[in-house]
């Protein structure tokens, strides 16, 4: 199946929004990393899996034209997604900050992990994991409200 122009958008429109969800809770709660930051980083998740789909669809193409020399060609949707993990770890990883032996940030990296993790689903046209996803991430950031159990050492 041929992804259409209206395909993606609803993809990356499904993504941007239900990252927004995450990113809304984050906000709500004066975090650096709120609105903004998860729906880029869902969309972002979402345009690298749509674009690796297209392109593995591109190739498929082109084997069925080039025969032989076809088996040179190889792309794999799950490794544009090991990209996609990969490069939002470091980006997590810059959101955690230590200062005086107490550790920020935590929450908020995982946050961005998850977004990630939406956007893909989006991209991958599976919707009810993606929107299983941002709510049970959402139910999940409201224990620290629910219970009044923060560490001392901070989080966010």
């Amino acid at each position: 199946m041929e992804l259409t122009f209206w395909d993606m958008f609803f993809r990356l429109l499904a993504a941007l929004i239900l990252g927004a969800f995450i990113g809304w809770e984050r906000g709500t709660r004066g975090k650096v990393a709120g609105l903004r930051t998860m729906m880029l980083v869902s969309l972002g998740a979402a345009a690298f899996t749509v674009t690796g789909i297209g392109a593995m669809q591109a190739l498929v193409e082109a084997e069925q034209t080039l025969g032989d020399a076809a088996p040179m060609l190889r792309l794999d949707t799950s490794r544009v997604i090991a990209g996609i993990v990969g490069g939002i770890g470091f980006i997590g990883a810059g959101t955690i900050i230590q200062a005086r032996g107490k550790v920020h940030g935590v929450t908020t990296a995982s946050c961005i992990w998850v977004a990630a993790a939406v956007g893909v689903a989006c991209g991958l046209s599976q919707y009810s994991v993606a929107i299983i996803v941002s709510l049970l991430s959402i139910l999940a950031l409201q224990f620290d409200v629910l219970t009044d159990d923060r560490p001392e050492a901070g989080e966010g």
